[in-house]
């Protein structure tokens, strides 16, 4: 369904800066910062901290300044293999909030979805995270693998961002079962779209708005594929 797809992708760049959303976009940006900061104090000021331990802290200062400052600076490059995870775990914290802002503005004949419970919601944040994390180290770790260390970042994210943001679109309106079936029945269309937002992690600043833009796009799609059919919840 190439045509919802990309009625999807553009009502959600609409929305991005919508007042309807724009309350959550500022809260989600913040909280990205915010882990990002904190992995990079802790994995920085570690780093420091096994240096100064280290019998070459005494006999060769410059030398531990020197990998102190070339560790952070390559901090950069991971973060990018981070940020989805963190984009991950800021989508689980925000998703219902962002969702129903979506579903009120643009569909306001049809019933809102059903939130998930706190519980539920923890745990699709968690678990996206964890495992997206655990696929983008080892895609870091073929960094030096010209050509194949970005296939398999771009392949994996799209597959990960795809299902897991659609299912999490799903199980608003639907049990988990059926919600892992429809994204199966569309495999091509979601991971159409997980490529969009793959892509957008690629660019600086702008893989900073993921988390609200994927919301805003998957509701869209699964309003788009599953409008016709009988809500089960």
């Amino acid at each position: 369904m190439p045509g919802a797809l990309v009625s999807s992708a553009f009502a959600a760049l609409r929305q991005l800066l919508s007042p309807a959303l724009r309350r959550v976009l500022w809260r989600s940006l913040g909280m990205t910062l915010l882990l990002l900061a904190l992995v990079w104090y802790g994995l920085v000021h570690g780093l420091g901290a096994y240096l100064s331990a280290h019998p070459l802290a005494s006999s060769y200062p410059v030398l531990d300044s020197a990998l102190v400052f070339i560790a952070g600076a390559g901090l950069f490059v991971g973060f990018a293999y981070v940020l989805p995870a963190v984009s991950a775990l800021v989508a689980g914290l925000f998703f219902d909030e962002a969702a129903l802002a979506v579903e009120t503005s643009d569909f306001p004949t049809q019933p809102p979805g059903r939130p998930l419970t706190l519980g539920t919601s923890i745990g699709y944040g968690l678990r996206f995270a964890g495992l997206t994390l655990v696929v983008n180290l080892v895609a870091l770790l073929l960094i030096f693998v010209p050509v194949v260390n970005i296939v398999a970042f771009f392949g994996a994210n799209a597959y990960l961002l795809g299902r897991e943001y659609f299912e999490m679109a799903a199980v608003r309106f639907r049990p988990v079962p059926d919600a892992g079936r429809l994204r199966r029945e569309h495999r091509a269309t979601v991971l159409g779209a997980g490529t969009i937002m793959a892509a957008m992690m690629l660019v600086p600043i702008l893989n900073l708005l993921t988390p609200v833009f994927g919301i805003a796009l998957m509701v869209h799609l699964h309003k788009r594929i599953a409008g016709s059919r009988p809500r089960p919840l």
